[in-house]
C-alpha cells in the first residue's frame, strides 16, 4: 500500500485579485496565500508519509519577477527530499517552456517531465510508472494524451496531463482530448490539471482535476487543496480530498423574499454571513453578497443603495470567530408590485412599462441600444473590460440587466414623487 498528492494550478506568488480596492480588506491575511497553501501541501505530505507527489502544471504563474519565486519553490522541494518524497511535475500553460526566462536547478528528488515528447518515469520502490509531456508554449491545441504510451502489465500507471479535455467553462481549450482516450491507455489513474474547480470526472480509470491549490478572485469559490490517492494491490482504493488554502471566497445568495424592513433584511444577511464565516474552518473569507427576491423595503434600499452596501460592510464584522469581509454587493432585488397590472394603466407609467418590456424583448432593440453606447467602450478603462470582472457595455445579457435595473430605479423615484405629492 502507498499514497500520493495530486495537485495542480499551484499559480506561485498570483496575487488575489479584488482585495485591495476597500478599505479594511484583510489584504494581509491574503498576501502570500498562494505561497502558504504550497506549504501546507508540503506538510501535508510528509504527515501523510507519501510515496510521491504530482503537480499537473501551473506551479507558477508566469515569469518570475525575480528569483525568490524560484527559490520558495526550491526550498519547500528540499523539505520533501529530507522526508523521502519525490515530485513530478509538468508545465502547464502558465509556465510553459517558451514563458519562462528564469531557471534554477530544483533538488534531485524534483522531475519535470519534457515538453517536447511524453516521457516515462518509474518510481521502482512502489512499482509505478508515471507518464508525462509539459506544455512548450502557451497554447497547445493538439491532444497530447494521444502520444502517451499504452500501459504495461505489473505496474501502477499514472497520467499527468494539463488539460480542459473536450472544454470546461471559464477555461481556454489547451490539450484537448476526451475521457475515452484517457481510458484506452489502461492507465489506473489520471492526474489533471488546467480546470480550478475540483472534478472527479471519472472513476473507473480514476480521472481528476483537483482544482486549484487557493482561491484567486471570486470565482473561485469555496474550500480548495488536493486529492490524496491511496493506492493497494495495484488498484485506487481511495481518493480523498484535502483541502490546504488559507483564505477562502464565497457567494452569499441572500433571499429577501416577502421581508417587510430593513432590520430584517439585514438579519437575514447577518445570519448568512455567519454561515459562511462557521464553514471556513478558521480562515479569513471574502465574500460576495447578492440580494435577490421583492421585499416592502426595496424603495427604501434603492433610494440610497451605497448607505446599504456600507451598512452590509460593516454588519460583517463579528459575526463570526473567522475573519468575514464583504468583497462586493449585489442588489439585485425587486419591487413588491404588479408589474402587469401597473403595465395595463392608460397613463405615463404605463406606456413607459410597456416601452421598456418591448426593449427587453427585443433582440432588434437590444441591438440598436448597443450601437447607441458604441462609444461607451472605447472611453473606459481597460482594468474594466478583461479580467475576472470584466464588463462588456455591448454584451446582449448585461445591456438587459441593464434595462431591468433602469426600470426598477425609475418605478423607486415615481413611488417617492407619488408619496411626496
Amino acid at each position: 500500500m502507498f499514497r500520493f498528492l495530486h495537485a495542480a494550478d499551484i499559480h506561485l506568488d498570483s496575487p488575489l485579485v479584488g482585495l485591495d480596492r476597500y478599505e479594511s480588506a484583510p489584504v494581509d491575511a491574503a498576501r502570500g496565500a498562494t505561497r502558504r497553501a504550497f506549504e501546507n501541501l508540503v506538510r501535508l505530505a510528509i504527515e501523510e508519509e507519501v510515496a510521491f507527489v504530482v503537480l499537473a502544471g501551473d506551479l507558477y504563474d508566469g515569469d518570475w519577477k525575480d528569483y525568490r519565486t524560484g527559490l520558495f519553490f526550491v526550498d519547500q522541494t528540499a523539505r520533501l527530499r529530507e522526508a523521502g518524497i519525490q515530485v513530478f511535475v509538468v508545465a502547464g500553460n502558465h509556465d510553459a517552456a517558451s514563458q519562462l526566462t528564469k531557471n534554477l536547478r530544483p533538488p534531485d528528488n524534483v522531475h519535470f517531465f519534457s515538453t517536447k515528447k511524453p516521457e516515462t518515469r518509474l518510481v521502482e520502490a512502489f512499482d509505478v510508472a508515471i507518464h508525462g509531456q509539459g506544455f512548450s508554449s502557451r497554447a497547445v491545441t493538439e491532444d497530447l494524451a494521444a502520444g502517451y504510451p499504452i500501459a504495461e502489465p505489473g505496474l501502477f500507471h499514472i497520467g499527468m496531463l494539463h488539460t480542459s479535455l473536450e472544454g470546461r467553462e471559464g477555461h481556454v481549450t489547451y490539450a484537448p482530448t476526451s475521457a475515452r482516450v484517457l481510458a484506452q491507455k489502461g492507465y489506473q489513474y489520471w492526474a489533471l490539471g488546467h480546470v480550478h474547480k475540483r472534478e472527479v470526472v471519472a472513476k473507473d480509470p480514476w480521472i481528476v482535476f483537483p482544482g486549484n491549490l487557493q482561491g484567486r478572485h471570486a470565482r473561485e469559490v469555496g474550500a480548495k487543496g488536493c486529492s490524496l490517492v491511496t493506492v493497494e494491490h495495484g488498484a485506487v482504493v481511495g481518493v480523498e480530498e484535502r483541502s490546504v488554502d488559507v483564505f477562502r471566497w464565497a457567494v452569499c445568495r441572500v433571499d429577501v423574499d416577502g421581508l417587510a424592513t430593513t432590520v430584517d433584511v439585514l438579519d437575514h444577511i447577518s445570519r448568512a454571513l455567519t454561515a459562511e464565516g462557521d464553514h471556513a474552518d478558521g480562515r479569513a473569507v471574502a465574500t460576495r453578497v447578492e440580494l435577490t427576491g421583492s421585499a416592502a423595503c426595496y424603495e427604501e434600499i434603492s433610494a440610497n443603495p451605497d448607505h446599504w452596501v456600507q451598512e452590509i460592510r460593516a454588519l460583517a464584522t463579528g459575526v463570526s470567530s473567522a475573519d468575514v469581509w464583504v468583497e462586493k454587493v449585489r442588489l439585485a432585488m425587486s419591487r413588491p408590485i404588479d408589474l402587469a397590472a401597473l403595465a395595463a394603466r392608460e397613463d405615463a407609467i404605463g406606456s413607459f412599462l410597456r416601452e421598456l418590456a418591448a426593449v427587453a424583448d427585443s433582440p432588434e432593440e437590444i441591438a440598436a441600444l448597443r450601437e447607441a453606447l458604441g462609444e461607451i467602450r472605447s472611453v473606459l478603462p481597460a482594468d474594466l473590460l478583461s479580467g475576472d470582472d470584466a464588463v462588456d457595455p455591448h454584451a446582449p445579457e448585461l445591456l438587459t440587466r441593464l434595462v431591468a435595473e433602469a426600470r426598477d430605479l425609475l418605478l423607486a423615484r415615481i413611488g417617492r414623487e407619488e408619496k411626496a405629492g
